[in-house]
């Protein structure tokens, strides 16, 4: 899997996590606990992207 492609799959994990979260945050019940490790998981995928973005040559360098 080419790094592009992994940086992609990562932002639509990302993206699905934030959407879930939203749609806990409407329940006047929210189990707190599922909520908070939805946000860590997001977290972790957050940092493992930027990690990625800042590994990335930048265009023109060899």
């Amino acid at each position: 899997m080419s790094r592009e492609t992994h940086l992609a799959a990562l932002g639509q994990r990302h993206d699905a996590l934030d959407k879930e979260i939203a749609k806990e945050l409407v329940y006047p019940a929210k189990d707190e606990l599922k909520l908070a490790e939805m946000k860590r998981r997001k977290l972790q995928l957050k940092d493992e992207i930027a990690k990625l973005q800042c590994d990335r040559p930048f265009p023109g360098m060899h």
